[in-house]
């Protein structure tokens, strides 16, 4: 599995959401102005992220089980 190129776009893809949400975490954690104003906009960021990281597992689990 670790050497098909599609298994590293998927994990690259998981590995974004999580920075995202780490990142997301931190601001509202921190507080401020800037989570007042961006906080809305970083998760948006995040549904997005994990929409296409989901779309791209569900692909990888069906190719991985309609090829062998």
């Amino acid at each position: 599995m670790a050497s098909d190129p599609f298994f590293w776009i998927v994990a690259i893809a998981a590995l974004a959401v999580l920075a995202i949400l780490m990142f997301g975490i931190g601001t509202f954690a921190k507080g401020g102005e800037f989570n007042r104003k961006h906080a809305n906009r970083i998760m948006r960021w995040r549904i997005g992220a994990q929409f296409f990281a989901v779309a791209l597992i569900v692909g990888f689990a069906y190719l991985r089980s309609t090829t062998g």
